[in-house]
């Protein structure tokens, strides 16, 4: 995520809606990830599961706000990358209207290609994630345990953070191109 980050505001070419959105849900992933897993590590390595009102408070509050904020962004993004593929010359109009039938709609059998595999990938992402909280908070009180709660937990408020630079922007070229020119630079100057 950090890397996303760096490359989008760095790479002055990458300064177009869809990595925007790339750079903001990095920016969400790791907001989601900092509101939890801080407080799990700590109750995980002292043994405990205590934490007070004010911490709770804003814990859900900040975690509600990071996924409200991705869940946005993921629409936002399903639909740009629909306005690309399926109508690439409208693409700088279209962003203000109205998105799966579309992608079964595709004309081109190349574009159908395309857009099927980043959907598919995001639906895994969104399922893994959604599958993981209902069973953490629906399943009966008999079979929990600690270990079971955690890895529960690192799931979905870990798991699927971290996938999202793979899927959303690791396949793309352009972006992989920046995060090389910016390594090399790096390496250059040390």
């Amino acid at each position: 995520n950090s890397l996303i980050i760096s490359a989008v505001a760095c790479g002055h070419h990458l300064h177009t809606p869809m990595f925007f959105f790339l750079l903001n849900l990095a920016l969400s992933d790791l907001g989601s990830i900092c509101t939890t897993v801080p407080k799990a590590m700590h109750n995980s390595l002292w043994d405990t599961s205590t934490i007070s009102y004010k911490g709770c408070a804003s814990q859900l509050f900040f975690l509600y706000f990071f996924l409200s904020a991705e869940y946005f962004l993921l629409t936002i993004m399903c639909y740009d990358r629909y306005v690309s593929i399926c109508k690439p010359l409208h693409y700088g109009t279209l962003l203000g209207s109205r998105i799966f039938r579309a992608v079964l709609r595709i004309p081109s059998e190349q574009g159908g290609h395309k857009a099927f595999p980043t959907c598919l990938a995001r639906l895994a992402v969104v399922s893994l994630f959604v599958s993981t909280v209902i069973f953490a908070h629906l399943k009966p009180p008999s079979i929990s345990s600690p270990s079971l709660d955690l890895s529960v937990s690192v799931l979905y408020s870990v798991v699927s953070p971290a996938l999202n630079p793979l899927i959303y922007s690791l396949r793309n070229q352009e972006l992989k191109d920046a995060l090389r020119k910016m390594m090399t630079v790096s390496f250059q100057k040390h």
